[in-house]
């Protein structure tokens, strides 16, 4: 017990035993109600697999800032299977990884695929992506984690990467395809759950900044104008705390919400964030959003964000409290170009 309680930092032995334990329970819990096959077992298992794959990404995000355990390669061997719980494993964790660290030290957005204008050269599936958008179908997202399998055969630089493509897709494709043939209410279930999980992932990252997008990711030696600028960091991040009032709200991201304090102290673990957050603005957080006008904002704009490629304003919180945040699709870490 002594050895396991030195594996992780900041006495986080219970919390993050919890969260495990609570990403696999819901996860494949969620696969055994699927396959039950009844009308409440399938909506049960929808829901249950959708947040067992959004607390395993979130658990990827802290492992990827060496915020879970105290040694680099026990918080890499919980990420990568995090990755593979999130159905992001075509793509490696390190990559995820690096991409992510560009985002915090650089302060934007770095990327390597331009899907806006890939989109705009195709008008016909432009047209379809909008339409799927518009039906709360996460086509954007779709594809981002569709070039996970594409980018080893375009990006010269993931050419290693083609076998490891190769063999994970084949194996998800044939075990998707045995579960259609033998249970496809259970296919169907997943495909939603899947989509859900990539919609709530999106919502969470749509206002969170207010970061220029540059197209640098593969460029090492790039220097955005605000690289490494703290005072721009803090003023162009924001907190989305899905509830002030009952802060165990936030559990359901992880407490990813906590942003502008997460960005203060990266490797500051999930558990300790509120408590850090509370130490850094009180009950007074000035970059702090309006829950419901994110949720009004990413409604109404759930088609023009399609293509959009800035936030909106300087001061996302008064577009957000209007309902007039267009915000960004495509920012998550889990797809790694």
């Amino acid at each position: 017990m002594q050895i396991y309680k030195n594996i992780w930092r900041d006495e986080g032995m219970l919390p993050n035993t919890l969260a495990i334990g609570y990403v696999l329970l819901t996860y494949f819990g969620g696969w055994a109600l699927l396959c039950v096959g009844a009308w409440w077992s399938l909506a049960l298992g929808v829901l249950a697999v959708a947040h067992g794959m959004t607390i395993a990404a979130y658990l990827l995000h802290d492992c990827g800032h060496n915020a879970l355990c105290k040694k680099v390669e026990h918080n890499t061997r919980i990420g990568r299977w995090m990755n593979v719980i999130t159905g992001s494993h075509y793509g490696t964790y390190e990559d995820m990884r690096y991409k992510h660290m560009r985002h915090h030290v650089d302060n934007c957005e770095p990327v390597a695929f331009d899907y806006r204008a890939w989109l705009v050269e195709r008008p016909v599936l432009h047209k379809v992506v909008r339409g799927l958008e518009w039906c709360y179908i996460p086509a954007v997202e779709l594809i981002m984690h569709g070039m996970l399998i594409a980018a080893p055969f375009v990006y010269e630089s993931k050419k290693a990467q083609r076998g490891r493509v190769i063999r994970v897709t084949l194996l998800r494709f044939s075990v998707f395809a045995l579960l259609i043939w033998f249970a496809p209410l259970a296919a169907l279930g997943y495909a939603v759950a899947y989509c859900l999980f990539l919609t709530f992932l999106r919502f969470m990252d749509s206002f969170q900044h207010n970061y220029e997008i540059f197209y640098t990711l593969d460029t090492t030696d790039a220097k955005p104008p605000y690289k490494g600028n703290r005072e721009y960091e803090e003023h162009n991040t924001y907190s989305n705390l899905i509830s002030a009032r009952w802060p165990w709200l936030n559990l359901l991201a992880l407490n990813f919400s906590y942003h502008n304090a997460h960005h203060t102290k990266p490797t500051t673990a999930w558990y300790r964030l509120p408590a850090f957050h509370h130490s850094l603005y009180g009950d007074s957080c000035p970059q702090q959003l309006s829950m419901w006008g994110q949720v009004k904002s990413f409604h109404q704009h759930r088609v023009g964000r399609v293509l959009a490629e800035e936030y909106g304003t300087a001061d996302v919180r008064e577009t957000v409290r209007d309902g007039k945040a267009v915000g960004v699709n495509a920012l998550s870490f889990l797809t790694a170009f």
